[in-house]
């Protein structure tokens, strides 16, 4: 554990959870305000290691190219392309963030974390050519999008991505649009990158094996009954402003403070599974995130996906290092199939089965009800991806690798999703696929809720929390200044301004 000295005096910032959210705003808030003190709790005895994990889902590197969900088609044929334009935008804010940290010599070894992997796009039939085309036109005229290429021949994409037309149908028209540029981030090394980074600095404190109990307030400080996990003792914590980004245990944390705007919300938690290839050969012919279209009734985090990672295989003890945990042996390409989605009532992989009954209240059972029978599909869905046998699991691979062998790949066990329930005005409630920020009105708690695209959007998130946290410091002269240092397109959408969007590709691909 690493402590700061405690005394009386409130601490200006607490942050419960240590994943890719609480690391992201410590470090934006250490950027722009040098002098403030800085705690973050975490209940598990290292960092990152749970949704932020690189094995638990949060390895993609979301940036809008190839996730099909994000770009829905209309009735009318049209192709929304909005949000992923707004994704690819948030996540070029983000690779600004890392590549000004790498330079200032606060985020070493960027290998270790991202990499660059193709994004690719990929349908069968001709109803999804006819899609993924008008896909790709509304999108290329872009400048976040206008090197993205497109081909219905099976030859290209043969060329592209190998295990996708190795035994392949013939007769079937096929599409593909590939991003070149694409990245694969691990984020659970990304995390605890960050939180080396921030322990360096004087006023901050990092605290593993600690939960947090009750919440409540005191004028105007936020008290936390923490107890240490380790010690089996418990002391209070006090704080101006208080940040939870503890995953799925968030909405339950989020309650206790009592405040007015986490009346009403509930939590629908999804399981994943992934197949993973342990055969190299096969590993060694695949180097792209390939993307395709989900099934009717899946989840959005439950679209298919064969996917380039680099992630090491076991850990190592590095001096310097112990406070967060092991490192991650050097990151190997990993090849992963999936998720498949399931049913869970836990909130978190080393969370509890009453998680979710101990979430519905007098102010949510209705909402949570309404949710459940008004996606009865979901949950049909979700039940059967439960119930697969390894030849099913296997099947709905070898739509995207048709050679695909049984004995090359074993099953994986993925980290959990909760999604949130939100109140529709009315007395039911609505279930959100999405992230979402939810703050008092005082601004002095903000939690994070929800999920995908979760990580790669992290610091645009966290960004809107200081905006809404901190108003006054926010307009200052002083931090829009260091944050345009940070992040050269902070207040410019570089979806309007082509020419900085180039500079800045080119920038990032230098590093």
């Amino acid at each position: 554990m690493i402590s700061t000295s405690e005394s009386a005096k409130p601490i200006d910032v607490v942050l419960i959870g240590a994943g890719i959210m609480s690391a992201t705003l410590a470090v934006l808030l250490r950027e722009v305000a040098p002098g403030l003190t800085i705690e973050i709790f975490e209940r598990l005895d290292g960092a990152a290691a749970e949704s932020s994990d690189a094995w638990n889902n949060a390895g993609t590197g979301h940036s809008g190219f190839c996730e099909l969900n994000y770009t829905p088609e209309k009735d009318d044929g049209t192709v929304d392309v909005s949000k992923a334009i707004q994704i690819a935008e948030q996540f070029e804010l983000t690779k600004q963030f890392w590549t000004s940290l790498v330079a200032a010599g606060k985020l070493a070894e960027p290998w270790r974390f991202v990499r660059n992997v193709p994004h690719i796009s990929f349908v069968r039939g001709e109803k999804d050519v006819r899609y993924l085309k008008t896909r790709h036109a509304n999108l290329v005229g872009s400048p976040l999008f206008e090197r993205m290429e497109y081909t219905e021949e099976p030859a290209v994409i043969a060329k592209w991505a190998p295990l996708l037309m190795d035994g392949a149908d013939p007769d079937v028209p096929v599409a593909a649009t590939r991003m070149a540029a694409g990245t694969d981030v691990n984020f659970g090394s990304l995390t605890r990158s960050l939180l080396r980074s921030l322990v360096s600095t004087p006023g901050t404190g990092i605290h593993l094996g600690h939960e947090v109990g009750d919440i409540r307030r005191d004028g105007d400080v936020w008290v936390l009954q923490v107890r240490d996990l380790k010690a089996d003792a418990t002391r209070e914590i006090r704080t101006r402003f208080l940040f939870i980004g503890a995953g799925g245990y968030s909405l339950t944390l989020l309650e206790r403070t009592g405040i007015p705007e986490a009346e009403g919300y509930g939590a629908f938690p999804v399981s994943g599974q992934w197949l993973r290839c342990t055969n190299h050969a096969v590993i060694a012919r695949h180097s792209a995130k390939v993307y395709g279209k989900a099934e009717f009734g899946a989840p959005p985090m439950s679209v298919p996906h064969l996917d380039t990672r680099w992630i090491g295989t076991g850990a190592i003890r590095a001096p310097g290092h112990e406070e967060f945990g092991p490192m991650s042996t050097m990151p190997q390409q990993q090849l992963l199939f999936g998720p498949y989605a399931g049913i869970t009532t836990r909130f978190l992989k080393k969370g509890s089965w009453l998680d979710l009954l101990k979430s519905i209240g007098i102010d949510n059972v209705r909402g949570v009800l309404d949710a459940g029978l008004s996606n009865f599909d979901l949950t049909k869905y979700l039940i059967g991806q439960a119930l697969l046998e390894p030849e099913e699991r296997l099947a709905v691979l070898r739509t995207y690798c048709p050679s695909a062998e049984l004995e090359d790949w074993e099953l994986q066990i993925a980290g959990l999703r909760v999604q949130i329930i939100k109140s529709d005005g009315k007395g039911g409630g609505v279930l959100k696929f999405g992230t979402e920020v939810v703050t008092s009105a005082d601004g002095s708690v903000a939690a994070l809720l929800g999920a995908s695209p979760g990580a790669s959007t992290a610091v645009s998130v966290m960004l809107e929390v200081m905006e809404r946290c901190f108003p006054s410091q926010w307009k200052s002269d002083a931090w829009q200044a260091r944050l345009h240092e940070l992040m050269p397109s902070f207040g410019k959408p570089l979806h309007k301004n082509a020419e900085l969007c180039r500079s800045l590709r080119a920038q990032w691909s230098e590093q």
